[in-house]
């Protein structure tokens, strides 16, 4: 028994559409991870296709069989082929992939040296039209800053706050997640750690009161160190900092190229 195929049947108003697909599938992967090889994580996939004018709509089980077959390994050295099946599985002039995942590593702690496990949000942003790839990858960090107002008005002490810094760039060649998260940990007033003992506590504390940051010095330092590295010819860099005596938060961003710049919204999840 043949079953009617509605998705290739005209629509009413034949209008091609943008993007068309599923969202929000998690999905087991594993990573490129430097130090281990891979690493095992769970992804949250958005996967698009374009849609001519002429097509209802489109089969949305094939966005998961082309990725059913790249289940063990999804990671940048990959992707344009998983977009390349995408176009061709759904007849296709452009295909979209976007993959937030959970990323840990090793961080051991400053003083006493007790190694933990370190969460960062990852994702990878990646578009496929003609034959021009086009990937975006990038990752979020907690860090800790210490307001450099505070400590020079107060006799004694300084607040301090978490924060989140937020980049993604787009490079020449390939660049490991671990590189662009100490980038990030560097600019800041000190790295966030999963676990400290009190010696570690003392470290972290004095070392941060040393160095002290506004959000605004956060993205110009991890700018800096962006532009110092060749093969990244596109970034976005954002700080957050969730403020402790303010009932806002605070916030800075560049994107470069600097001619570039507009108001547009951040591409952070």
């Amino acid at each position: 028994m043949k079953l009617p195929d509605i998705q290739s049947s005209p629509p009413e108003e034949q209008i091609p559409i943008d993007k068309v697909g599923i969202k929000n599938l998690r999905y087991p992967i594993r990573v490129l991870d430097r130090a281990k090889g891979l690493q095992a994580t769970v992804g949250e996939f958005n996967l698009y296709v374009d849609l001519p004018s002429h097509f209802k709509g489109t089969h949305m089980s094939r966005f998961i069989e082309v990725l059913n077959e790249f289940k063990d390994e999804i990671h940048v050295r990959n992707i344009e082929e998983i977009l390349r099946k995408l176009k061709k599985r759904l007849n296709a002039k452009s295909a979209h992939l976007e993959v937030y995942f959970p990323y840990f590593l090793e961080k051991k702690s400053p003083v006493t040296e007790i190694s933990s496990l370190m969460e960062y949000q990852a994702f990878m942003l990646a578009s496929l039209t003609a034959r021009k790839i086009d990937l975006v990858l990038g990752v979020k960090v907690p860090v800790m800053t210490l307001c450099p107002c505070s400590k020079s008005v107060s006799e004694y002490g300084a607040h301090n706050q978490r924060g989140i810094i937020t980049v993604a760039v787009r490079s020449k060649k390939f660049i490991w997640l671990e590189e662009l998260i100490e980038m990030a940990e560097s600019s800041a007033s000190s790295p966030v750690y999963p676990l400290l003992k009190r010696p570690d506590e003392k470290y972290v504390t004095e070392r941060a009161y040393e160095n002290p940051k506004f959000v605004e010095d956060v993205v110009r330092g991890l700018a800096f160190k962006l532009l110092e590295n060749k093969e990244i010819f596109w970034f976005t860099v954002e700080a957050e900092n969730m403020e402790s005596i303010h009932g806002h938060n605070a916030y800075a961003c560049i994107r470069y190229p600097f001619e570039n710049y507009s108001s547009e919204s951040s591409i952070s999840k």
